[in-house]
């Protein structure tokens, strides 16, 4: 269930892999995250649609990221579309708030519904699992460098492509691989 606030080519704003690194589907504790409002949310149950996964904060540069994909959310989810919300504090401590303080903030400035898990390490030693598994099927481009790092999981639960801060959640390059994860649900 679905609740609110719940190698390498490049290619201008898009990292594909390329094959270079085994491409495993995404399973077990790599595709189960706490909710920011409690329960879990459990990516293998989107299997069979795209999943855009989103490393946030709230005080970022590229904060006002969270109207576009909201947007985005709200644009694509009846075709199948799931964007999740991954909170994290490893970037400037920009997300110092709690679980509260960040879906107050997340509904307040932008209505934010699509899911939301809790605070979590998206680099290093302590990451989540999910990044690890990133890492391993898209290799370096799918380790967050910043903020709003974009991670698009295919409808068969493998990783597909990154995407970097930079690019905004309405970028044509984006835009395009969604529309392909879309047509090859």
């Amino acid at each position: 269930m679905i609740r609110s606030l719940s190698g390498l080519v490049v290619a201008s704003s898009l990292f594909v892999c390329g094959g270079v690194h085994a491409a495993t589907a995404l399973s077990g504790a790599a595709a189960r995250f706490d909710g920011l409002t409690g329960g879990q949310i459990n990516l293998e149950t989107f299997r069979g649609a795209p999943v855009l996964v989103v490393n946030t904060a709230s005080q970022c540069g590229f904060t006002g990221q969270y109207s576009g994909l909201e947007a985005l959310w709200r644009r694509l989810r009846d075709r199948g579309l799931v964007v999740i919300g991954v909170p994290s504090n490893d970037f400037g401590g920009q997300e110092p708030g709690d679980a509260r303080q960040i879906a107050e903030f997340c509904t307040a400035n932008f209505g934010v519904s699509f899911p939301m898990t809790a605070k979590s390490v998206v680099r290093g030693a302590n990451r989540h699992p999910f990044y690890a598994w990133s890492e391993k099927s898209l290799g370096q481009v799918g380790v967050p460098g910043w903020n709003f790092h974009k991670i698009l999981i295919g409808p068969h639960g493998r990783a597909i492509a990154a995407f970097p801060a930079t690019t905004a959640p309405d970028d044509p390059a984006l835009l395009g691989a969604i529309e392909a994860a879309l047509n090859a649900s």
